[in-house]
């Protein structure tokens, strides 16, 4: 089944409902009168379509459905987890137990054999939580397999280990448009850029994390990587995004309060003064551009950031010695006016768009 054509059943059915909506409301405010046929025509070709869309994608087609769907995630989220730790730990319990030979025959084949489970499931199931969880699984024993080997015959630990199972996980992830793996591939693959980034700076790649810089090319390529065309999964695009503001603030962040970790060769409250004005600068200019382009998760993470950065000068500059009380009084007054600033902008996004429609 193609994974574009039910996004578009999806969408096309979401339309339905709205259009159906709208036009109740349109009815009821005498906008448009229609008669008792087209009334029924256009009912009975919205309920054919849906019923067509639902039998041959299976997808959402009221309200009730997204709702039970949304829990049907959550709850194949956790078995997926239960799952693979049940796996992990029942490979530590007996593991001891096997020859050496039986060992490497048990690492080779679980991750083979459930690899081709997937895809058998991938096939068969139209609703396709079985198939993800199946999916984490795979990659469960997929990394163990690589860990486990790599014990049985005295491997050295190495960085390049993070950079195979990221990419197992995009592979997975993208094969079935599974935004989980997606998510685990990209924390691998930080791991490995950010370790690689430490080692071309001179450290051990296990000390990676003592620098945060290490983590800006990491920030940059997922940014990057969000504004490739990604219609045809679902909500790629967003994942990179969040990671990637995720992985430059929390750093600028870090820098703008402990400066001596830096890369950059300057007196300690220089290196934090840079870093807050480049926090607090990023931003407001996510912000800016999040509601500019219509793209909320930039806006959001911008948002939680400039109000992370402003309430961390808050507390170095006045929580040791202000009285608690006026502390967070300013905290609050503070939000009010960051309140108002939006507001204000909203206004004005909705004075342009009805100048716009006149």
């Amino acid at each position: 089944m193609s994974t574009t054509s039910t996004l578009r059943a999806q969408q096309r059915a979401d339309q339905i409902r709205s259009f159906q909506a709208e036009l109740e409301i349109l009815k009821d405010t005498d906008v448009i009168l229609l008669t008792a046929e087209q009334n029924e025509k256009i009912a009975k070709y919205h309920q054919n379509l849906l019923s067509n869309y639902s039998l041959e994608f299976d997808i959402d087609t009221t309200k009730n459905e997204k709702q039970l769907s949304l829990g049907m995630k959550i709850v194949s989220f956790l078995a997926a987890l239960g799952l693979a730790f049940s796996i992990l730990f029942l490979f530590l319990q007996f593991w001891g137990d096997f020859k050496e030979t039986t060992q490497v025959f048990i690492l080779i084949s679980t991750p083979t054999i459930l690899l081709f489970f997937t895809y058998y499931l991938s096939n068969k199931q139209n609703k396709d939580y079985y198939t993800k969880i199946a999916a984490l699984l795979t990659f469960t024993a997929f990394v163990l397999n690589i860990s486990m080997i790599a014990q049985i015959f005295n491997i050295t630990p190495s960085l390049n280990a993070s950079l195979v199972f990221s990419l197992f996980a995009f592979l997975l992830a993208y094969a079935l448009n599974a935004r989980l793996l997606l998510g685990v591939g990209i924390i691998f693959f930080s791991f490995f850029l950010s370790a690689k980034v430490g080692v071309w700076a001179g450290a051990y790649w296990i000390n990676f994390s003592n620098h945060p810089e290490n983590f800006f090319p990491v920030a940059l390529i997922l940014f990057l990587l969000s504004f490739i065309n990604h219609s045809k999964y679902t909500n790629f695009d967003v994942i990179y995004r969040y990671f990637s503001m995720f992985l430059f603030f929390l750093p600028v962040l870090i820098l703008s309060n402990n400066g001596s970790i830096s890369y950059i060769n300057l007196a300690e409250n220089s290196i934090e003064g840079f870093y807050q004005v480049i926090g607090f600068a990023f931003s407001a200019f996510a912000i800016y551009v999040g509601i500019k382009k219509g793209l909320s998760e930039v806006t959001n993470m911008g948002n939680v950031f400039f109000v992370i950065f402003l309430y961390s000068k808050f507390f170095n500059w006045w929580w040791s010695w202000m009285p608690k009380y006026i502390f967070f009084l300013i905290i609050g007054l503070s939000a009010v006016f960051i309140l108002m600033i939006l507001k204000r902008v909203r206004n004005e996004l909705l004075k342009s768009t009805r100048e716009n429609l006149l």
